[in-house]
């Protein structure tokens, strides 16, 4: 993969870490080596990558489909996989409209190749932890109307923010953006469940310098504030209440899940 001008191919990074554990090649020899580290204390973790994705796919159909959602921001989106949200939802209503925010050029970069010559789907390179740039920015405010109901994907993200970085008053102030019948959706690594387990894949990304914090149950429904939880709730398998079958229930317990409507 060649490195993009700007770009410090030595320190890895989570989404080019998960994008290696996907089986992507838009990865570098750090990502790889920190990935592989990883792997070594959770090899499930290949699965888990490819079990996110089948629950990103669930949430949109749902949203789209059953709530009738045709506006996504979806934040921390990560490098380009196999069905986007903006596929995903336009194969089922093609006036569906996305927004994609992730902060590393890398992703951008494959991004914005991705959805050329697209009029309904763009990627901007913002913090999403300064959700004011974010919300303010004149491109997404030319593609979504915050004035009508918004469906924001916080998949895989919140547990890469440590607390340092006031994480629950970060979504807060996107919760307080969106017109009512608005959605959230968050995906987030626990660690109540198997703590030992989760402490020493935190240690490593720690080595690996990408933030990882796994929170509790308590900790992760916190992030929905006054938002109605969509049944059956807060979740290991979102929407499921027992884990599927074919599914490997260790892993089912090393995160929660969950949809929830703005009043």
């Amino acid at each position: 993969m060649t490195v993009p001008e700007g770009i410090d191919a030595g320190v890895p990074n989570a989404a080019r870490m998960y994008d290696y554990y996907l089986g992507g090649k838009d990865n570098f020899a750090a990502d790889r080596a920190a990935a592989e580290a990883v792997l070594a204390v959770a090899p499930e973790m290949r699965e888990a990558a490819r079990s996110g994705r089948a629950l990103i796919k669930r949430v949109v159909e749902h949203l789209v489909r059953e709530r009738g959602i045709r506006q996504f921001l979806d934040l921390g989106s990560g490098l380009p996989a196999a069905e986007n949200v903006h596929e995903i939802a336009r194969a089922i209503d093609p006036s569906v409209k996305v927004v994609y925010v992730d902060y590393d050029e890398v992703v951008c970069i494959h991004g914005r190749a991705l959805l050329e010559e697209r009029d309904h789907a763009i990627i901007l390179q913002r913090d999403v932890t300064e959700p004011g740039t974010v919300l303010d920015d004149p491109a997404l405010r030319g593609l979504l109307d915050l004035d009508q109901p918004v469906a924001v994907l916080m998949m895989f993200l919140l547990h890469l923010i440590p607390d340092a970085a006031k994480p629950h008053e970060v979504v807060a102030t996107y919760r307080d953006a969106l017109a009512p019948g608005s959605f959230l959706a968050i995906s987030h690594a626990a660690n109540d469940a198997r703590p030992d387990f989760m402490a020493r894949i935190t240690a490593i990304y720690e080595r690996a310098n990408a933030p990882f914090t796994p929170r509790d149950k308590p900790g992760i429904e916190a992030f929905f504030g006054d938002f109605t939880l969509e049944p059956p709730g807060l979740v290991n398998v979102w929407p499921y209440t027992e884990v599927p079958p074919g599914m490997n229930p260790d892993l089912s317990r090393t995160g929660y899940g969950g949809v929830a409507r703005k009043p």
